[in-house]
């Protein structure tokens, strides 16, 4: 049985000893782009089978590939986001294998030149340290199309609407040694491509998948044999296919067997990986320069029009967060874990920073800890992101102001909150219309401490012979002769010398 420190340091318990995982992955990325990487048909999600096919993309005779420039634009700013040398030669290549749903009987791709090299992604784990995995390449290749097992009893249909969509293959060096490690760089990946737009990241459409390559070994020994899952589609399902084939590669290891150079695919109905087919080496593929496209080689005004269009990356932003606004590494991680959060909060702090005339950087974290606990567990139960949020960032630094300002207190400002998202309505409005205002008048306040001192002589005469734990009794009689309307601080700031005498 492992314990959760071996766990965290990718260590398995086995009957002979300690065993390491090592984990690389090869994550497919579609490029956002209208257009195939070698036609102009369309990379629109959900059409009708074969649909979005062109004469190229069916593998017509005579048709020829023409590289699609936006394409090779957004994969030079992936580069670029992942800190990654761009290479101004490269070449396509053909790879040569069949499948049903591939009709040139080839894929285009690229092999010993891609358009990027070495990169790093810096990982935040969830223990709060960082962890940094190489990227060894960036290359662009065509997709292939679907076969459909089930809309026939005895025949299978071929949907070719993915067959030329491009994709950008992103493989990592095998730095990885805990399935948590290997979930963070897939989440940290996803949030480099969303924020810089040249991947949706939509995993449960197809557009982003991983091949997780799993090997076990000795702790600090040579790498054993890999095998390699195909196309998981969640960050979860990554996760659960490293911890189970690892498992069973180190089970295989100790009864006296080999582990064999094979490609898997996932169950998710059984939650086990199975064999699909023995690993092929690059030589079974028997690559070639594609002659129908020569050698691709990018402009010095490309590459830096390329990096001038990158916004603000999350790890700059966070840095930002940190350094200028003064919130902490873990709240500043949570915020620009998605580009629409992040915006969200910077609008909102403008907005409040504006209503209330103080500094960004004296309610940035008033305003990150509203964002993370109240917002974000709202839209979390409704099933929305901060773009899809019923609270606009100008609604809620009104809210925020409301409560900088002594309007209403923080524990109305939830209920107020909860109208807000449920109608769309603004704070002032519903503060107004309920009534919900409080009272901060000093004059007024001390008349009901007065009165609640005077209607409770047995607690006044406790609370003097010692009992200090009263304080909390009078607030709340305070409170609720007020409605729970009464400014808590103010209160508590009058009441004490009355109550010590």
């Amino acid at each position: 049985m492992n314990s959760p420190s071996d766990k965290n340091m990718g260590i398995i318990k086995g009957a002979t000893g300690d065993w390491e995982m090592v984990i690389g992955l090869e994550v497919h990325a579609q490029v956002t782009s209208k257009a195939k990487l070698f036609s102009g048909a369309s990379t629109e999600f959900g059409g009708e089978p074969n649909n979005h096919v062109s004469l190229v993309d069916a593998a017509m005779p005579g048709m020829l590939p023409v590289i699609n420039a936006e394409c090779i634009r957004q994969a030079v700013r992936t580069g670029q986001a992942l800190g990654a040398r761009i290479n101004k030669l490269s070449v396509f290549d053909r790879k040569n294998y069949f499948y049903a749903d591939l009709p040139q009987g080839y894929q285009i791709s690229q092999f010993t030149q891609p358009i990027v090299g070495e990169g790093v992604i810096t990982l935040d784990l969830e223990d709060g340290t960082t962890k940094e995995v190489r990227i060894e390449r960036l290359h662009l290749e065509q997709d292939a199309g679907k076969s459909m097992h089930d809309q026939h009893p005895s025949m299978t249909f071929v949907d070719l609407n993915r067959s030329g969509v491009a994709l950008m293959e992103i493989v990592s060096m095998p730095d990885m040694r805990t399935a948590a490690e290997a979930g963070a760089y897939v989440r940290k990946l996803r949030t480099i491509l969303r924020y810089i737009g040249s991947c949706d990241g939509n995993m449960d459409q197809g557009s982003m998948r991983a091949d997780v390559n799993v090997s076990v070994r000795r702790p600090g020994g040579e790498l054993g044999t890999r095998t390699e899952t195909k196309n998981v589609n969640s960050v979860r399902f990554i996760m659960q296919v490293i911890e189970y084939e690892a498992r069973r590669q180190v089970d295989v290891l100790e009864d006296g067997g080999t582990i064999r150079q094979e490609t898997r695919l996932w169950d998710t109905a059984k939650n086990v990986t199975r064999p699909m087919r023995s690993k092929e080496e690059a030589h079974d593929y028997r690559y070639f320069p594609d002659p129908d496209l020569l050698p691709l080689e990018l402009s010095d005004e490309l590459i830096a029009e390329a990096l001038a269009s990158l916004p603000e990356l999350p790890d700059a932003k966070k840095e930002r967060f940190t350094a200028e606004l003064g919130l902490s590494a873990y709240n500043a991680g949570v915020l620009v874990a998605e580009k629409e959060s992040a915006d969200y909060f910077e609008a909102l702090l403008t907005a409040l920073a504006d209503a209330t005339g103080k500094s960004a950087g004296d309610l940035a974290k008033k305003a990150a800890n509203w964002v993370i606990s109240d917002l974000f567990g709202h839209l979390n139960k409704a099933g929305k992101g901060a773009q899809d949020s019923p609270v606009s960032p100008p609604q809620g630094a009104e809210l925020l102001a409301l409560v900088e300002d002594g309007t209403i207190s923080g524990r109305t400002a939830k209920d107020v909150f909860e109208i807000m998202f449920e109608s769309g309505r603004g704070a002032g409005e519903i503060v107004e219309e309920k009534g919900l205002k409080q009272v901060s008048d000093s004059g007024e306040i001390e008349a009901i401490i007065d009165e609640v001192i005077a209607a409770n002589p047995g607690q006044l005469a406790q609370y003097r012979a010692g009992k200090d734990k009263l304080l909390g009794f009078f607030v709340g009689q305070v409170m609720k002769a007020t409605g729970g309307k009464a400014n808590p601080g103010l209160v508590n700031k009058l009441l004490k010398p009355k109550l010590d005498g």
